[in-house]
């Protein structure tokens, strides 16, 4: 049988990371910068006021206190967003909201709580020093400065500063488009009535949503029965508009394997991978486009996802951290695991908050179809292929699901 990390090196080969492309701002939360972004402008673009109060000149009002305030005339009144020119003449005041620019001539900007916020003649009840309350040009950011490096993740704080910039469009790495395709005659959508012999379809919902967690794209999620031409003309419907193709069921040994019939001319190798649960696994291309083929039992469709595909992915994307976090904690009971299988079994994993101690217990039953215990579990407990029996107090290795 092939290993598991045989296995991933395979199925990493074939996941192609797509040529840069443009997109508008708001398509580009949680994608991954391409280019280095160069700021077109300076932040702030001219000097303005931080505080609401008024502009002065700070020499006019160096003696200003509460006892003996400096009385001004209010000369001009400065809303955020007026763009005509403006100077300040000595001895005057302009009341400034903040934000907008302050007039030629002030030096310093006096906040409204230290005056009696008159529109005639203003009472100022205390000092300033020059520059204070005021935002120079160029203090934020200097025109030519690299503020985005190429790699990084485009996050709301990044998108703030790129339209703070004026940048309506970024150049980023693009999602991997991917096609989902479930088989089995025995499936139905959810919400349909059962009948005898059928089951709800969920690894096209499950493996869906996981594509999504991981950053991907899913184009379609078609489920076909076990007719081949019916799969083949599925798969021939969406290809051309996936950058990967993922199929669950139909791929192990039995009569009705789909999967196998429709692509085991040369297109696909399908192996036995020395695992458990996940056994079954294919890879290859159909027309060009690269096919990872899962099997059909719920969590060894998911825990293949976790352990071949989530990784390539997210690096083909760019993404930081393309890796499940790996952990060694204690084990608090005795396990027994298949020698010459790589097991992941589902666990849950605590850790002490006081000593940072992490423990992990195993969770349900090992069997591939028991997908209950997998949605409440938090871990992958991953047990070699040459140990067969593990004894409470030992230390495994562990996936963190969280």
């Amino acid at each position: 049988m092939r290993s598991v990390e045989e296995h991933q090196r395979v199925v990493a080969d074939l996941i192609r990371r797509r040529a840069p492309i443009t997109v508008p701002l708001d398509d580009t939360l949680g994608l991954v910068l391409a280019q280095d972004v160069v700021a077109p402008l300076s932040l702030p673009g001219f000097d303005n006021s931080a505080m609401d109060g008024y502009a002065v000149v700070a020499e006019d009002i160096s003696d200003a206190t509460a006892e003996q305030p400096v009385h001004l005339p209010v000369a001009e009144d400065i809303p955020a967003g007026r763009t005509d020119p403006l100077t300040l003449k000595p001895g005057t005041a302009h009341r400034i909201m903040t934000g907008a620019p302050l007039p030629t001539g002030a030096t310093a900007v006096i906040p409204v709580e230290a005056t009696n916020a008159a529109t005639d003649t203003v009472e100022i009840r205390a000092s300033a020093k020059p520059g204070q309350h005021v935002r120079r040009a160029g203090e934020d950011v200097t025109a030519g400065t690299t503020v985005l490096r190429a790699g990084q993740l485009i996050t709301p704080a990044a998108l703030g500063l790129a339209a703070a910039l004026g940048l309506s469009e970024l150049t980023v790495i693009p999602r991997q488009r991917v096609l989902v395709m479930s088989t089995g005659s025995e499936l139905v959508a959810p919400g349909t009535p059962l009948e005898p012999g059928q089951i709800y379809e969920s690894n096209a919902v499950m493996l869906a949503a996981a594509l999504r967690d991981a950053g991907a794209e899913v184009v379609a999620a078609p489920t076909t029965g076990d007719d081949v031409a019916v799969f083949r003309d599925a798969l021939a419907r969406h290809t051309g508009d996936a950058d990967l193709i993922i199929t669950t069921g139909g791929v192990s040994a039995g009569a009705y394997e789909v999967v196998k019939d429709a692509l085991g001319a040369g297109q696909v190798e399908f192996v036995k991978v020395a695992m458990q649960p996940g056994m079954p696994q294919g890879s290859g291309a159909v027309d060009g486009t690269p096919i990872i083929t899962l099997p059909g039992n719920p969590v060894s469709a998911l825990v293949s996802f976790e352990v071949f595909l989530r990784s390539p992915l997210r690096s083909a994307m760019g993404l930081p951290h393309p890796d499940r976090p790996r952990r060694t904690a204690v084990l608090l009971e005795d396990l027994t695991s298949p020698r010459g299988k790589r097991q992941f079994r589902r666990g849950v994993l605590d850790t002490d908050p006081q000593t940072g101690q992490a423990t992990v217990t195993s969770y349900g039953p090992p069997a591939s179809h028991h997908l209950r215990w997998l949605a409440s579990a938090n871990c992958l407990l991953e047990i070699d292929e040459e140990t067969a029996e593990l004894a409470g107090g030992s230390h495994v290795h562990v996936w963190d699901l969280t």
